[in-house]
């Protein structure tokens, strides 16, 4: 029998799993964000195809109106892709640090336990970054969505 099997045996299991499920939540949330990323990500790339036919049909101020749309789809999606890019690998180092938790539940190895840290500060950094890109570009889908004036038709009525 290796050594490691008695360790295991008498290591408190439940104790080990009691603490690796809040980065196991963390993981659950990183997986909801992930999904509203890709929804937005497969909204603005539907959107850009409709800008893209339309870019054909357009003339003179509507086409500029067109172009500027189009670039601000692409910096969109940019954003989002990073978002994406951030979230994933923020979930891989969570998936590391459970790990860690584990091995440092089972080993009993406090060398371990500066490595859950650095990995857990990692993690929140990148989830962080994560953010402030869907920030970025939900700024910047809110800016495209401004209404154009000469579609309010103000009355003297609204501009009180």
């Amino acid at each position: 029998m290796t050594p490691v099997l008695p360790q295991i045996a008498n290591a408190d299991i439940v104790a080990v799993l009691q603490t690796a499920m809040a980065p196991a939540f963390l993981l659950v949330g990183l997986g909801a964000m992930l999904n509203i990323f890709t929804g937005r990500l497969a909204r603005i790339i539907d959107r850009s195809r409709v800008m893209q036919d339309r870019f054909k049909e357009t003339t003179g101020a509507e086409h500029a109106l067109c172009v500027n749309e189009l670039r601000d789809l692409q910096l969109r999606i940019k954003y989002v892709n990073s978002a994406i890019y951030l979230s994933v690998v923020s979930a891989i180092v969570v998936c590391i640090l459970i790990g860690l938790l584990f091995a440092m539940g089972l080993t009993g190895n406090p060398v371990l336990a500066q490595s859950v840290a650095v990995a857990f500060i990692i993690a929140v950094i990148l989830l962080s970054l994560a953010l402030i890109q869907f920030f970025r570009e939900v700024r910047i889908g809110i800016r495209d969505f401004m209404i154009r004036e000469e579609y309010l038709e103000k009355t003297d009525q609204s501009e009180k």
